[in-house]
């Protein structure tokens, strides 16, 4: 059976393929793995985690398959990704320690998840994922509490929102290099240069695609009656 087949035949199963073409779909599998492998050694290098705690949380391999496969989502915005993971660790913590049973606290977490991703414009879709791993956590997660939020969830990235220049000079100096520094949020062209000149690590500019100017190339066109060309000559 042809993929055409598949399409006008079972339309709900076509495959959908991220990319248009084959050099987007390699160079986002090259990015997903240079991230996730250069994360997991820098968290191993640098990070001293208890016994049993894990350097990246397993859902980010999701958020990294978002991020790189279909970038201009909005679930694959910073403040998504890093926001939707966060709140989502501390909802599968907090629904852990209120429901004893294991099969009322993964409903809870991920129903609970996705109700502060939505409330907090972070909606992630990783973010369930993360909400159930937490839930479900064996001893040395469980044991971690929240924290597990912020080690590792969080520790990955470090997202600067809206911040001035002088501010957010003074906020990369205070991390001093522990985490990755991501500006995002006012960010224009104009001020790339400089922001960049802060030391921060990465740059977020969503000016780039919705500010960018348009041109109208439409290819409408429609014929004029012949009594109307007459009376025009």
């Amino acid at each position: 059976m042809t993929q055409k087949t598949v399409r006008s035949s079972l339309p709900l199963l076509a495959p959908l393929l991220a990319g248009a073409s084959s050099r987007d779909r390699l160079v986002a599998s090259l990015g997903a793995l240079l991230a996730i492998t250069v994360v997991a050694a820098l968290c191993h290098r640098l990070l001293t985690l208890p016994p049993g705690l894990p350097y990246l949380a397993a859902p980010l391999g999701a958020s990294a398959v978002l991020v790189f496969a279909v970038p201009a989502s909005p679930l694959s915005q910073p403040w998504a990704v890093i926001g939707g993971n966060i709140v989502s660790a501390l909802i599968g913590t907090l629904a852990a320690q209120v429901f004893a049973r294991q099969e009322i606290a993964a409903g809870a977490a991920v129903g609970g998840a996705i109700l502060a991703m939505s409330l907090l414009r972070c909606f992630h879709a990783p973010g369930g994922g993360t909400a159930l791993v937490t839930a479900l956590a064996p001893p040395a997660i469980a044991a971690s509490g929240y924290a597990f939020a912020l080690w590792p969830v969080a520790i990955d990235a470090v997202l600067l929102d809206n911040m001035d220049v002088p501010t957010l000079k003074r906020a990369v100096a205070m991390v001093g290099g522990r985490a990755t520094t991501e500006a995002s949020g006012g960010v224009r062209l104009e001020t790339v240069r400089k922001i960049a000149e802060t030391g921060i690590d990465l740059i977020s500019a969503g000016a780039l695609t919705h500010s960018a100017r348009r041109l109208d190339l439409s290819l409408e066109w429609a014929r004029r009656s012949k009594t109307r060309a007459k009376r025009r000559g």
